[in-house]
């Protein structure tokens, strides 16, 4: 499957792969110009000191449409949806029986009957189903994929970029609205969000998908008079590993419990119902035999996902779930599986391909957020 701005990354360059069976940008070469190069790092760098813009349209989009429809969601994920109001957006889960983690998504409270939930790409169509399955006799679920484009707008300069929209929002995070931009009514209204995935102050931007090229252009544009970049899922991926937020199949699956992820915070276990709750109950009660932990090396290993941690008896304690060069801290981090007992200030070892890398157990975010 294909972005709706699949044509204006290719041209401009970019180096496409498959992500959760979208064909997306994960960098682009050049930046805005011979003196503005692209690339990982470069990108990663305008996020965190400027601003920087990003096409996630493979995210899912699905809608929830009833009477009670913000019950009979809430009936279904972890987190408690009432404890949100309508404007309001919650990180959630969906389990399964087991307690496994489905998918990690993002909900939107339209109203206590219209509710809008993004999830990831490749778990969308599985995300649908099972609300579908679950929805009660007038529930309604669409499964709106193809409809909307996500564009999002993350970095310190991103007040200024949203202005020459013609918006000057004042959203809360994880609150959003739906506006016409002005001089362009026909795109219909568009839904925008304060949210990201860099750790950085950021909107998300959904806009129909037919009109989302227009809309990207003018970002480009607003982006390149920053001295700003656009970026691929490369940088996202760099970005969000320094705020340790979870990737689905990496800190989160049907393997690996919200507990396990150290995403307790999103599971309401005095809720009534919800899917997985039994087993999740059941594991907090009898205790979590692994947890994710935040690493941080101290030589130039650099941890990359699947490689054993160890500790400083040379016994395998966990595995590295996800791991990356960090641009911010230029240094190896990552986010692993490790047993409980070793907690924040233990010092570990990396298996870098047979050779023992040095690293602590440190708190989360490697870097300061800014989201707020």
């Amino acid at each position: 499957m294909k972005s709706p701005l699949d044509s204006w990354h290719v041209a401009a360059g970019a180096k496409m792969a498959d992500f959760g069976g979208w064909d997306m940008p994960i960098e682009y070469a050049q930046g805005f110009g011979p003196d503005r190069p692209g690339g990982v790092l470069a990108e990663h760098t305008a996020v965190r000191e400027r601003v920087g813009i990003f096409d996630v349209s493979h995210l899912g989009k699905m809608s929830v449409v009833g009477k009670g429809a913000r019950a009979f969601v809430n009936s279904v994920l972890t987190n408690d949806l009432a404890k949100i109001d309508v404007g309001q957006a919650q990180y959630n889960l969906l389990c399964n029986d087991a307690g496994g983690v489905i998918d990690d998504l993002i909900v939107y409270i339209k109203s206590d009957d219209e509710i809008f939930i993004i999830p990831n790409a490749a778990n969308c169509g599985d995300v649908v189903k099972v609300f579908q399955k679950a929805a009660p006799v007038g529930m309604t679920v669409t499964n709106l994929h193809h409809e909307y484009a996500v564009l999002a707008i993350q970095g310190p300069a991103t007040p200024q970029a949203m202005k020459s929209l013609g918006l000057d929002l004042e959203l809360e995070y994880m609150s959003f609205t739906e506006v016409i931009i002005p001089g362009h009514e026909q795109w219909g209204s568009v839904i925008i969000c304060r949210t990201g995935y860099t750790g950085e102050f950021g909107y998300e931007l959904l806009p129909a998908s037919r009109h989302a090229l227009e809309l990207w252009e003018i970002l480009v544009t607003t982006v390149d008079s920053l001295d700003g970049r656009v970026c691929g899922l490369g940088s996202r991926d760099t970005l969000r590993t320094e705020m340790g937020y979870p990737l689905h199949g990496h800190e989160l699956s049907l393997d690996i419990s919200p507990l396990q992820a150290a995403a307790g915070w999103a599971v309401a276990l005095e809720k009534e119902t919800f899917h997985g709750q039994g087993a999740l109950r059941a594991e907090k009660s009898a205790g979590v035999t692994q947890i994710s932990r935040a690493l941080k090396c101290s030589d130039r290993g650099i941890p990359r996902g699947g490689m054993n941690v160890l500790n400083e008896s040379g016994e395998i304690i966990g595995e590295v779930t996800s791991g990356t060069f960090s641009p911010t801290l230029k240094t190896g981090i990552a986010l692993a599986l490790v047993k409980p007992e070793y907690k924040v200030g233990s010092s570990v070892v990396v298996d870098v391909r047979g050779r023992q890398s040095a690293a602590e157990i440190v708190k989360l975010p490697f870097v300061e957020s800014h989201v707020r």
